[in-house]
């Protein structure tokens, strides 16, 4: 499997995640999303688009003191990562 330094659904590194990932159902890492996005197995945003996953994570950059234009640079990934590609 293919390691990631990012997570694929909101694209935070992996190393500014507090828990290093997300959990699996079975209670281990994830290797693909942060634990702000998994928990056991699960989105905890399910029902977003990427378009709404992007407006989330510049809103909580800029909470975080991220200049807007920085912010939103940092997202223009987003819908490009794993969990967004098929969709």
């Amino acid at each position: 499997m293919k390691t990631y330094k990012n997570c694929q659904s909101c694209g935070m590194p992996f190393s500014k995640d507090p828990e290093k990932g997300g959990t699996n159902k079975d209670g281990t890492k994830s290797s693909l999303y942060c634990s702000y996005c998994y928990v056991n197995g699960a989105f905890t945003q399910p029902d977003f688009s990427a378009t709404e996953m992007k407006a989330f994570c510049i809103e909580k950059m800029k909470e975080q003191g991220f200049p807007g234009f920085l912010a939103r640079i940092f997202a223009t990934g987003i819908p490009r990562l794993e969990r967004w590609k098929n969709k």
